[in-house]
């Protein structure tokens, strides 16, 4: 073993004891403290707290810590990705779901065993990545989209379980952000032997796991079944994985940072790896809790050990993100890429059929719904009061499905990126960070003030992904996981939200998840004019979105500045995407489906692009928030919500496809 990572396990162990000493002598007899670990003085305060909540958490974070970092570094063997773990493919939010799930609908199930509750959510989600990615033999590439795709999914499904049943999962939110307060040793009894077999078991995978670094035809030649291999190895990090989930909650970072720093501090044989990464984990989510225990007064009980890991982790994959080699998959046609071949013009005829069809169908919607009798039509019924509380939501979701649309289709025609989108990409997850700093600093007094925090988080974003993709020459799947890691980012934000109780929070999360329910006809107004405005831009710049694909060098030769009307271009789509965003959330999809349906229709010239994907966005954004009042009646799911559903499968549905 090098110097620098025995250095480094010293660094971080000297840490930790000097946290552990601190809060040891701060808090009555230091011995006595130390004592209570073996035996317990019932007749002090100081020995009972430290007996029954101290050494039991400081023992089951080294153990939550060990088994994340082993998780990690099975997933990454076995898919040959640094960005593989826990949390990147789904695993944790598949458990989490399923644990919410059970808590509204199955309590008893909780009663019987949460961690096979939580196993179950887990083992559903490999085997939805493993059915999305079997066609391609498991392809690393594959599964961690895959995976990405699931966990997006099952984040707005959790959302929507969270507004429905706020009473129900108030104390899930702690736990769902990563809580590791213990009230006895009853988990580390739990978690120790577990984690000890499921360790021997990886153990005795190492050699035919080292073959992996080969290619895949010289490691199939050496004997190994490469399908099995994964399936096993994939399987015992789920295992690990929701018996930690079951126990403390969801807790990111650790899988993935465990394994990289090893990496990158020079140990590249599996056996050495593994050791190091359990002991790096182990050290690394136990000096995390230890600091988050000394944040002053109230903060060390509103934020949880596992969001704030996460906060960590989102910052250090997009510092991976550089030095991870993709091989390339553009050059396979995809459901999301297959395209009509032959060209169809849009006439205006078509047009202003197009506008009558979405005008019928926004009277439709406003008219006709589900009431406590029944189905109801207000035409029959002549309740036309209930127009001032449906027509403004509705035309308020047609506009931000629109705008989501147009922004959609310039990025996916700027990167050449099928799976380019304002939400795919981030640039939706940076406006959204941009609006909780702006809300929760007190600088959105007005609706401009959350504009411009919304804008500065898009620009902020774009420039992000920017630097780090220009190398690559933005490869699609190196773009979405820079998209993956700045989402992470803001659910890890809304985690601490979320945790810590702010009357301000509920409201916060309804209008995360695209949430119509606040607007009128006042707030409607400033909406209308901004997307009518920023359309004609877009229409003004067509020409420059059907000659910047062609090339630098054709668009040069035909007097367009490239750099420029690129940075014009991409400052336009964050202005669409912020005005949006206010209305429908950061996660609906609606600028990935429209621009792959308008060009599935034969429409690809820049400015009937624009056109048909606007209005099939609308009417995407339009049936989400009438489905949303109708799905579940009287209770209703936010619109955004409702399109990130259809979005998800249909993304999923174009990854099966592969």
């Amino acid at each position: 073993m090098r110097l620098f990572p025995m250095g480094l396990i010293t660094l971080l162990a000297a840490l930790v004891l000097l946290l552990m000493s601190w809060q040891l002598s701060t808090t009555g007899n230091f011995a006595q403290n130390i004592s209570s670990l073996f035996e317990t003085n019932w007749q002090s305060n100081a020995s009972v707290t430290f007996s029954l909540t101290w050494w039991p958490r400081l023992f089951t974070t080294l153990l939550c810590g060990a088994a994340l970092a082993v998780a990690g570094v099975l997933m990454q063997q076995v898919l040959r990705n640094p960005i593989a773990s826990p949390s990147t493919l789904g695993v944790a939010s598949g458990a989490s779901f399923s644990l919410m799930l059970a808590t509204i609908y199955a309590p008893w199930l909780i009663e019987l065993s949460h961690s096979l509750v939580a196993l179950a959510g887990g083992l559903i989600t490999m085997g939805l990545v493993f059915a999305l990615s079997w066609r391609r033999a498991l392809s690393p590439t594959i599964v961690v989209i895959s995976g990405l795709v699931i966990n997006l999914y099952f984040s707005a499904f959790s959302t929507v379980l969270l507004m429905l049943n706020q009473e129900k999962l108030s104390g899930l939110m702690i736990w769902g952000a990563g809580s590791l307060v213990q009230t006895g040793w009853d988990n580390v009894s739990y978690l120790f032997p577990r984690i000890i077999a499921a360790v021997i078991v990886a153990f005795i995978f190492l050699k035919p796991l080292s073959l992996l670094e080969l290619t895949e035809s010289g490691a199939k030649s050496l004997g190994v079944s490469l399908a099995k291999l994964r399936f096993v190895c994939l399987g015992l990090a789920v295992l690990l994985t929701s018996w930690v989930v079951a126990s403390v909650g969801v807790i990111g970072f650790i899988g993935l940072a465990a394994p990289a720093i090893t990496r990158l501090a020079g140990i590249h044989r599996l056996v050495p790896k593994l050791i190091t990464s359990m002991i790096i984990g182990a050290l690394l989510l136990t000096l995390a809790d230890l600091l988050v225990q000394k944040l002053p007064g109230i903060m060390a009980m509103v934020i949880q050990t596992g969001a704030a890991t996460a906060a960590l982790g989102a910052p250090l994959m997009l510092w991976l993100l550089p030095k991870l080699s993709i091989r390339s998959q553009t050059q396979v046609e995809t459901v999301l890429t297959r395209h009509v071949n032959q060209v169809k013009r849009l006439h205006k005829t078509a047009i202003l059929w197009a506008c009558g069809a979405l005008i019928i169908g926004l009277f439709i919607f406003s008219t006709i719904s589900i009431q406590s009798n029944g189905w109801q039509w207000l035409v029959l019924s002549g309740d036309w009061s209930m127009l001032e509380w449906r027509l403004p939501r509705l035309i308020t979701a047609l506009l931000a499905g629109a705008m989501l649309a147009i922004a959609g289709t310039i990025i996916q025609r700027l990167s050449g990126n099928p799976m380019a989108s304002p939400e795919v990409i981030g640039i939706s997850s940076g406006t959204a960070i941009g609006l909780i700093v702006a809300l929760y600093a007190g600088l959105a007094t007005s609706t401009i003030g959350l504009y411009l925090g919304g804008l500065l988080g898009a620009l902020a974003t774009m420039l992000l992904i920017i630097l780090l993709n220009k190398k690559s020459g933005f490869q699609p799947e190196r773009v979405l996981l820079t998209g993956v890691a700045i989402t992470a980012l803001m659910n890890a934000i809304q985690s601490l939200i979320l945790a810590g109780g702010d009357p301000r929070s509920y409201e916060f999360l309804a209008w995360l998840s695209g949430s119509t329910y606040y607007v009128t006809v006042d707030t409607l107004l400033p909406l209308l004019i901004i997307t009518v405005v920023l359309t004609c831009v877009a229409f003004v710049f067509s020409k420059w979105l059907d000659i910047l694909p062609l090339g630098q060098a054709t668009a040069s030769a035909l007097g367009i500045r490239t750099a420029s009307s690129r940075l014009i271009l991409l400052f336009l789509a964050a202005c669409l995407t912020v005005a949006a965003t206010l209305v429908v959330g950061p996660l609906s999809f609606i600028g990935l489906m429209a621009p792959h349906l308008a060009r599935l229709f034969g429409f690809s010239r820049a400015k009937e692009h624009l056109i048909a994907a606007a209005l099939v966005g609308g009417f995407l954004m339009l049936l989400s928030d009438w489905l949303g009042r109708q799905w579940l009646y009287p209770q209703e799911i936010p619109a955004g919500m409702v399109a990130s559903i259809i979005g998800g499968l249909y993304l999923m549905w174009g990854l099966r496809r592969l």
